[in-house]
């Protein structure tokens, strides 16, 4: 659905195409077979054997509606990209059998990220770092059991990034993202500054 909100020049359009991807994900419960589109199939052939759904996947629409509205972005965007992140970790959570629960809040703090640096408005991306503070505060004190870890190490490296307080450019290397990942994985903990 990224590619949607990437390629779409009208946001009524993108809307439209948004809800195709929406029904053909819930029709797939129904036993409707894939149509001819690569990632429809994997979900179909890959995805629904481990015992996700279609309509499990279709509320990724409701998170990124929001990003087809035109900058600067504010709290409905983050609240949707959050959104994304707690599917998505959430999904990654369940196919590692563990509790969504565990990767939700590191998920809503990684899209904020991803977000933010792939933003071209330098407003939007600056309450979206804003945002992602906020949510660094936020995260649950417990540790994501180890083998989550390397599911909610990207959120580490999100936090590392936001705390570091330099642009979200990965011209040059960063080894303190790799630490970060690294010590998160061993201990279990995220950065928060």
């Amino acid at each position: 659905m990224a590619d949607v909100i990437a390629t779409s020049s009208q946001p009524a359009l993108g809307a439209i195409r948004l809800a195709w991807w929406r029904e053909r994900l819930e029709e797939l419960d129904k036993g409707t077979a894939a149509p001819a589109e690569p990632r429809l199939r994997a979900v179909e052939s890959e995805l629904l054997p481990l015992g996700l759904t279609g309509m499990a996947l279709s509320t990724l629409e409701d998170a990124w509606l929001p990003l087809l509205d035109d900058f600067p972005w504010k709290g409905e965007q983050a609240d949707g990209l959050k959104h994304r992140g707690r599917i998505l970790f959430g999904i990654g959570a369940r196919l590692l059998s563990g509790d969504p629960d565990d990767a939700e809040a590191p998920g809503a703090l990684w899209s904020l990220v991803d977000a933010a640096r792939h933003c071209t408005d330098v407003n939007s991306r600056m309450f979206l770092l804003e945002e992602a503070r906020k949510a660094i505060a936020e995260l649950p004190r417990n540790r994501p059991p180890k083998f989550l870890r390397r599911l909610t190490g990207l959120a580490a490296i999100a936090a590392h990034d936001v705390l570091r307080n330099k642009p979200l450019g990965l011209a040059q290397p960063d080894p303190g993202r790799g630490m970060a990942a690294m010590l998160h994985y061993m201990r279990g903990v995220l950065p928060r500054g």
